[in-house]
């Protein structure tokens, strides 16, 4: 009988400790999977390139408007921007770069037919020669 107990009480604290472990590990997965969820970031990656006629007022217009962008749409989470100061010669004339940053494509979406971001493209499109338009998740 008494060798009937510890064997039923081994396997209960076997069973105990199995449960734990998994349910701790569990637990600590979900988390992780969570917080790699809520810090993903959509990426949208735009360059231009002026055209040669395009005046210094002019480009700072485009700059302005640009950087008013992220007041006037919600979905825009993070913006940056410059100019171009790299010394390797592969800019094939792109001299701006902006970085916006999205939590979706829902917000992406939501920007890219957004009335103020197609009249930024109105005041745009007479100074620009080219755009470079790329989009990525964070990783």
């Amino acid at each position: 009988m008494k060798l009937k107990i510890t064997i039923l009480f081994t396997f209960v604290i076997a069973m105990i400790m199995a449960s734990t472990t998994f349910s701790t590990t569990s637990a600590d997965d979900v988390t992780t999977n969570l917080e790699t969820k809520a810090k993903k970031k959509l990426r949208h990656v735009v360059m231009f390139k002026f055209k040669d006629s395009a005046s210094k007022a002019e480009i700072k217009k485009v700059e302005e408007a640009f950087a008013a962008l992220p007041s006037k749409i919600s979905a825009i989470k993070d913006y940056e921007w410059g100019i171009n100061n790299s010394p390797e010669s592969f800019d094939l004339g792109y001299t701006h770069c902006f970085l916006l940053t999205f939590d979706s494509e829902e917000g992406r979406a939501e920007y890219l037919p957004h009335p103020d971001h197609k009249a930024f493209g109105e005041l745009l499109g007479p100074v620009l020669d080219k755009v470079h338009v790329m989009d990525y998740w964070a990783k």
